[in-house]
């Protein structure tokens, strides 16, 4: 199918008249309904601000594609406009864009529509051919100019043989139509320019093209995976690989091929990690590596079982206890699932995921059986024995001594290779973590026990304090390794049945997107139009403890949001903690409200404690940022 098959004289603007970003997609769409194209145009309209959302189409050197698959569309088509002055369309460069290119994909678009679709893009990436775009009279002009870079492309495929170079690449976007093979066609050109032998392969809407096969990962240098989806990686172990955004392939692909010719990257050691961090990616290794990997396995056990332990509080404090007049049968079915199964699980989860981050595989068993040892030994007037701590210590046990065991059989015959990974390792890696656990979890039980008992008797300043430093934590970086701290320190306490300081950590957490939304409403000239629609989406993301919802805000001016959320979600840990709010719910944000302990005057306070940090946020962050209007 032709590129003209989808892009017709009806469905060309060469002159727009739209001076914004939204307006341009106003116009870009209506055209498109215009032709006939669309089976919902408000529908079709929302499908493509919901895909600038995640991220703008506006890829620099003055062209944008704005595109959505969806269902709004009747018949797959592609509408150009043009701007003579360029209007601002936030693109990824800074500069005014001229070139719009929106691609309309019908939901069941087959493969044949898509490869179309996706080389338009990839057109895009030669300058003969938009300067030809530019200086177009008429739509027939337009036209020919695309005929003829397909004329020019086909003759080139035909007289080139497809060669496994020495670099490798994948890319790999979202919606895997315009990015995926744009950042393909910039890197293949400018090896080509480069005299650098490359193949790359593109995982896009219509399936994995160029399959990288076991050869050619076998001969390459190294390998680019420029990509912000996720990417089977599992055959390149062993080799350098270089992780980016998908963007830096398109922009930057002369510095990605030099890195991957000097081997200047990462050795992949599979399970999804390398052996040193990823500039690009903003990746860390070593101790928060694995710990992380720990956390964010260990996440969904406590969600789910800590809202259910808190949801069958509603029955009474004691519904779960059958010898208690508020005994509910379901309430303690409820307690059962999270608390006896999926909370009982919070450490040796952890600690199974740490070792596995250090020792891949083989970690995982000694891990799970070092955390179950660190919860299940107990000592008199301990009934968690050492918690959090000992799930910690077993899982970097078990990682190491894991290693250990495997480099003391690195000399075993080949022939061994299959005995090792189902009988040796777990033999001696379990039996080894196990027995210096027995040994150490004791003392560490007295640690733990030591540590939340202090806790437990800290109150006024220095109880306000640790509130300040916990809520002012889930701000710094909203997701990141400071929130992430403060959030699993706040797990601690609450599975040591300290019930505060999850409650300050949630609501500090609550309070960066909560505070954007109230700027963008109250403070609008401060704010571009993207910027005020995606305050609207802050506020249920605030809402429902998702704190990530202000990283836009946070990513685009980084100096004067950031402190402002520490100010406010600070304030409002300091205020649960002097207010001594208590929540057994670890997660849900304002729907788990309710279960706040103390009643209905406790729940106010706490809403009292957001509501203080995000006006105190909003107000910061209003006063510093820059008045749009005058800039």
């Amino acid at each position: 199918m032709k590129i003209t098959d989808l892009l017709t004289k009806d469905t060309i603007l060469l002159n727009m008249t739209a001076a914004s970003k939204p307006e341009a997609i106003d116009e870009l769409v209506g055209k498109l309904d215009a032709a006939g194209k669309l089976n919902d145009r408000d529908a079709f309209k929302k499908a493509i601000e919901d895909r600038e959302q995640q991220s703008t189409t506006g890829i620099g050197d003055e062209i944008a594609i704005p595109h959505a698959k969806t269902s709004a569309v009747k018949d797959p088509a592609i509408v150009f406009g043009r701007s003579t002055d360029g209007l601002d369309y936030e693109s990824l460069d800074g500069q005014p864009t001229k070139l719009f290119f929106m691609i309309a994909a019908s939901e069941g678009a087959n493969n044949t529509h898509l490869e179309t679709l996706s080389r338009l893009s990839s057109f895009l990436m030669d300058n003969n051919f938009r300067a030809q775009l530019e200086a177009a009279k008429t739509e027939a002009d337009v036209i020919e100019a695309i005929n003829a870079k397909e004329a020019e492309e086909d003759n080139e495929e035909d007289s080139s043989e497809q060669t496994a170079g020495k670099i490798l690449a994948v890319t790999a976007c979202p919606t895997g139509i315009a990015h995926t093979y744009m950042a393909a066609d910039k890197l293949k050109a400018t090896a080509k320019e480069m005299g650098v032998n490359i193949k790359v392969q593109t995982n896009g809407s219509s399936g994995v093209k160029n399959r990288l096969t076991q050869d050619d990962i076998a001969e390459a240098d190294a390998i680019i995976v420029a990509a912000d989806t996720k990417v089977d990686m599992e055959g390149f172990n062993g080799k350098p690989v270089i992780e980016v955004p998908v963007a830096k392939a398109i922009h930057e692909p002369e510095e990605l091929i030099n890195k991957a010719v000097n081997k200047d990257a990462p050795i992949y050691q599979g399970g999804g990690s390398n052996q040193d961090s990823s500039e690009e990616k903003g990746q860390r290794t070593g101790f928060y590596k694995h710990l992380m990997n720990g956390v964010s396995n260990m996440l969904p056990f406590v969600v789910g079982g800590g809202i259910l332990i808190a949801i069958s509080f509603f029955w009474g404090i004691n519904s779960a206890d059958p010898s208690n007049e508020e005994y509910n049968r379901f309430a303690e079915m409820l307690n059962i699932i999270g608390g006896g199964n999926a909370f009982f699980l919070l450490v040796p989860v952890l600690a199974g995921f740490i070792a596995s981050s250090i020792a891949d595989r083989p970690g995982f068993a000694p891990g799970m059986v070092g955390g179950l040892i660190a919860v299940t030994q107990t000592v008199e007037g301990a009934g968690n024995g050492s918690g959090f701590l000992g799930g910690l210590i077993a899982g970097f046990l078990a990682g190491y001594l894991t290693l250990l065991v495997k480099k003391l059989l690195e000399g075993l015959p080949a022939v061994m290779d299959g005995l090792k990974t189902v009988l040796l390792y777990p033999v001696l890696a379990i039996f080894g973590t196990g027995m210096i656990m027995l040994l150490i979890n004791p003392a560490l039980t007295s640690v733990y026990t030591w540590l939340f008992d202090l806790l437990d008797r800290m109150s006024g300043s220095n109880l306000a304090l640790l509130g300040l430093i916990v809520g002012g934590m889930m701000a710094v970086d909203m997701g990141g390794p400071v929130n992430k701290a403060a959030y699993t320190f706040g797990i601690a306490a609450l599975d040591a049945g300290n019930y505060t300081f999850i409650a300050a950590a949630m609501a500090g957490g609550m309070v960066p997107p909560l505070a954007m939304g109230l700027a963008t409403t109250f403070f609008k000239n401060k704010f571009t139009d993207q910027e005020r629609e995606t305050g609207k989406a802050a506020y249920p993301l605030g809402a429902f403890f998702i704190t990530e919802g202000a990283i836009p805000f946070a990513a685009a001016d980084p100096a004067r949001v950031i402190p402002s959320m520490v100010a406010g979600s600070a304030l409002t840990g300091m205020l649960t903690m002097l207010f001594g709010i208590g929540l057994r719910a670890p997660h849900g944000g304002i729907i788990v409200a309710p279960l706040v302990e103390g009643g209905l005057m406790q729940i106010a306070l706490y809403l009292v404690a957001i509501i203080a940090g995000s006006i105190l946020s909003a107000i910061i962050v209003g006063f510093l940022k820059k008045d749009l209007r005058k800039a």
